[in-house]
């Protein structure tokens, strides 16, 4: 860890961190709270994604959609129009858009190799993205003056590196620079998290081992084709897997850093409450 001590973390004129875990337990809340209150640059990896990395996929997306409308084409065609997707650290709908669903296209889902396809250029812009982090603390320093600064990376950040292995490029990138921190949600988070799901399925990024059991797995199960496939069950079905598969992952990433609860993170109402935190984390760490 690049802090020895909760105190040299108290102390250091540079604070560093990035969160990590699943989505829906605060790593986005802390980050905004951090940025608006406590003068904390706040680079969040999904939003890079969705404008730098997969901007021109989401973009081209919206573009094939709008020439099928006889209007919009004539439109586009003639350069009269602007179509674009419009992504902030709030609102990251076109890209998940974009990822899709696979499954029955009378439902809205994709081809599955269409789909794997979208996941494919998921994987290699989050690695950049994530790859890129120590770039946005120079820039955040050096145009505007702002030594600390928090990563708010997104929940599939564990199916993009292996965590395993002591030189993985990503995950050593990040640690010579930052303090990794796990946001660990309990039992009760997780059926919560599902819960919601459940509600509102929403696109998510999938290692390719795990969605290649989970499409056969699921299919088997019920009996069905690739086209007979409702895109919202498949997604229900695989999301509570999912976790479960991301939970020992984040555990070993933790190795590398600290971790804290989900329950802790909803006591965090200032930048000075997340400072004693992440010190109390550290001096546990270590003892």
């Amino acid at each position: 860890m690049i802090y020895a001590s909760g105190q040299e973390w108290r102390d250091a004129s540079q604070r560093r961190v990035v969160l990590f875990g699943m989505s829906g337990l605060g790593k986005t809340y802390l980050a905004s709270m951090l940025r608006e209150q406590g003068n904390w640059f706040h680079y969040s990896v999904d939003y890079r994604i969705g404008t730098r990395y997969m901007g021109e996929y989401i973009s081209d997306n919206l573009k094939l959609a709008a020439m099928k409308v006889p209007l919009l084409r004539e439109l586009l065609l003639t350069d009269s129009v602007c179509v674009s997707s419009k992504i902030s650290f709030d609102n990251l709908a076109p890209l998940s858009t974009y990822l899709g669903k696979p499954g029955s296209p009378s439902r809205g889902g994709l081809p599955f190799d269409d789909y794997c396809e979208r996941q494919d250029q998921h994987r290699t812009a989050e690695i950049a993205s994530l790859m890129d982090t120590d770039r946005f603390i120079r820039r955040a320093f050096d145009i505007y003056g702002i030594n600390s600064f928090v990563c708010d990376t997104g929940g599939s950040i564990c199916e993009v590196v292996d965590p395993d292995d002591p030189d993985d490029p990503v995950l050593s990138a990040l640690a010579r620079g930052l303090l990794l921190v796990w946001i660990k949600g309990s039992d009760e988070h997780t059926a919560e998290l599902v819960r919601r799901f459940d509600r509102a399925p929403k696109p998510m990024y999938y290692q390719p081992e795990f969605l290649d059991r989970a499409w056969i797995s699921y299919r088997a199960e019920k009996g069905l084709t690739e086209d007979q496939v409702n895109p919202d069950d498949f997604i229900r079905w695989t999301y509570a897997r999912a976790l479960a598969h991301r939970q020992p992952r984040y555990a070993a990433m933790a190795q590398r850093g600290v971790t804290i609860t989900a329950e802790e993170v909803q006591k965090v109402a200032h930048p000075g409450d997340f400072i004693d935190l992440i010190a109390t984390a550290i001096d546990r760490k270590i003892a």
